[in-house]
């Protein structure tokens, strides 16, 4: 999952009583993330194109299979190798929606993901990506973790 306002990725741990815990990939550090944060899964997250949104699964997919397995460029890399490596991959990506730190966050997140074991896909159907069926993403949404309120057994007599 990403949090907005915070670099890198995060693993959901618990749901606390006014947010959730989530558990940093780069520094496995665990943090509290309020109710009020935006918090989304990567299965949530899709790349604006010309003619439509392309899940992140798929994206990550094209980036695997265009790079043979290995690591994408480094997020510091040039504007213009950054812009090209997007063109290779995705090349009717909306070049004025998605912006270059959205490219530096893909192949971030890409890279993490990679040297994490995590992307491991689906054969039988090539748009699935296991980071999002892994036992790391929340089932249910996050932004507004639900409380669960239980009833006292009814006294007995």
């Amino acid at each position: 999952m990403s949090v907005s306002g915070q670099s890198g990725l995060f693993k959901f741990v618990s749901q606390g009583r006014n947010g959730i815990i989530v558990e940093s990939f780069a520094d496995k550090k665990r943090s509290f993330i309020n109710a009020t944060s935006k918090v989304s899964s990567l299965e949530d997250i899709a790349i604006f194109t010309s003619e439509e949104e392309v899940p992140l699964k798929q994206v990550l997919k094209n980036i695997y299979e265009k790079e043979n397995g290995g690591p994408a460029p480094e997020p510091k890399s040039s504007p213009e190798e950054l812009k090209a490596f997007m063109e290779k991959i995705l090349p009717a990506y909306d070049h004025e929606r998605v912006y270059l730190s959205d490219i530096r966050k893909l192949v971030s997140w890409y890279n993490t993901l990679l040297s994490l074991n995590m992307l491991v896909f689906d054969e039988e159907n090539p748009a699935e990506a296991s980071p999002e069926q892994s036992d790391n993403a929340p089932e249910a949404k996050t932004e507004e973790p639900a409380v669960k309120k239980t009833k006292k057994p009814a006294k007995q007599e």
